[in-house]
């Protein structure tokens, strides 16, 4: 028997709406887990009409009685963390009894955004579209066996001691190779040591706290960040980020065994976007892209930043598929693409002259893509809001067909709107969901 554990992640390069399906999802679940990624992450909820950023704190604390828990894998920004739990507060949700945070967990300090925000301003440096939060350099610093913990966060003396050192370190650097002003030990302590008094009811062993749950019949959803397109092991790398958001991930960012993850959804939106740099092989760049821009909203939640519009990619779906070892695929923003007459979809790649279905490991290869596309046809209906999957319209329900067809993984869901309300269950799934539920 399948643990009852599921697993739900970005298929392509982040922003696929993650947040609303796991908001969507999360009734009923024990506990959602957040194994990865900083606060470079923000999921928007909207729930009857209310909208909800989240960038470090799991989807699940909307949710009366699903704890929320942020494991190992993730890095944490202290000051930011206290700012969405205040903000969480006066919106009316109860966190203090419902939010853990795992004692394992790399912390990221001011030295850290300075250093990223020096490296990627820098002359003559690839930039590759970071959010200068820190979040790359805190992860180069678990690495390297030198960061800083939240257990050791909580400890004054070590904290004093890990932040002098740091400083010292790190500001020589720094000045050195980008004439960086000295950042202050003693003011860091300070207004750390105080952060760290109030994070400490938060701090728990967060992996036994998970594998309780699941010993005790309980249920557990562990939220992706940002997509597998981004990951540092399988994604489009130099231009990824630090950690591991796909479904592997999982299981080293909380302390659950690999045998433990039950199910494996993977999220897409009906097109394809990019925030930032990296190749981008079926990126639009005529006035059809701009209008799926402005229908899709498609402006980065945390940063604002305007993301990149791109026909859907087969190739590249299959790939993440294959990776995440998908079972269920979620596609959202189906009606952005209510209004155009023609809708392409990548369906195989050509590089230097040679067709492939493979996606090149190396930037060059990428870049060299050209992309083999089919026409399909649209459906001038309004979608948004339909939550009968026999009410779409024909041509909307095979576009969504092809897509399972072409991929290798089943529908779970459609989204049709950004509404909670907005969206369609598929009768397989909704089952699925019931066993885990129980």
């Amino acid at each position: 028997m399948r643990a009852k554990t599921a697993v739900v992640l970005g298929a392509q390069w982040g922003d696929e709406g993650k947040g609303k399906i796991v908001d969507v999802l999360s009734d009923g679940f024990s506990a959602v887990a957040r194994y990865a990624g900083g606060h470079n992450a923000g999921h928007t909820v909207i729930i009857g009409g209310q909208k909800f950023v989240l960038q470090l704190i799991p989807c699940g604390v909307l949710r009366k009685g699903c704890k929320g828990i942020i494991g190992n894998g993730v890095v944490l920004d202290p000051i930011h963390f206290l700012k969405e739990v205040d903000g969480l507060r006066k919106l009316g949700l109860e966190v203090d009894s419902s939010l853990f945070v795992s004692t394992r967990t790399q912390v990221i300090l001011p030295y850290h955004r300075m250093i990223e925000l020096a490296a990627e301003s820098a002359p003559g440096r690839r930039k590759i579209g970071t959010t200068s939060r820190g979040i790359g350099p805190a992860y180069e610093d678990k690495m390297a066996r030198s960061g800083l913990r939240v257990v050791d966060l909580l400890n004054p003396k070590l904290l004093r001691e890990h932040i002098e050192t740091a400083c010292a370190q790190k500001n020589a650097i720094a000045h050195a190779l980008f004439g960086t002003d000295p950042l202050n030990p003693a003011q860091i302590y300070d207004e750390y040591a105080a952060a760290a008094e109030r994070i400490a009811p938060f701090a728990a062993d967060t992996g036994r706290l998970l594998n309780n749950i699941l010993r005790d019949g309980g249920s557990i959803m562990f939220e992706g960040a940002q997509g597998t397109m981004l990951d540092i092991d399988h994604g489009t790398y130099p231009f990824v980020t630090s950690s591991s958001s796909t479904a592997g991930g999982a299981a080293t960012g909380t302390g659950i065994g690999p045998s433990r993850i039950g199910t494996v959804i993977s999220v897409t939106k009906a097109y394809v976007t990019r925030v930032g740099q990296g190749p981008f092989p079926t990126e639009i760049f005529d006035a059809v892209g701009e209008h799926i821009q402005r229908r899709g909203n498609e402006f980065g939640a945390v940063t604002g930043r305007t993301r990149r519009c791109g026909w859907l990619d087969i190739p590249q779906l299959r790939y993440s598929n294959e990776v995440n070892g998908t079972d269920w695929l979620v596609i959202t923003k189906l009606d952005v693409l209510d209004e155009l007459e023609e809708i392409k979809v990548c369906v195989g790649y050509e590089i230097d002259g040679k067709v492939t279905d493979e996606m090149p490991a190396d930037v060059r290869g990428l870049e060299a893509i050209k992309p083999h596309y089919i026409t399909l046809k649209g459906w001038r209906e309004s979608t948004e809001g339909i939550t009968d999957f026999e009410k779409l319209p024909a041509a909307a329900k095979e576009y969504l067909r092809f897509q399972e067809r072409e991929s290798g993984a089943k529908i779970a869901m459609v989204s049709t709107g950004p509404d909670r309300s907005q969206t369609i269950v598929m009768p397989e799934f909704a089952r699925v969901l019931d066993e885990l539920r129980k």
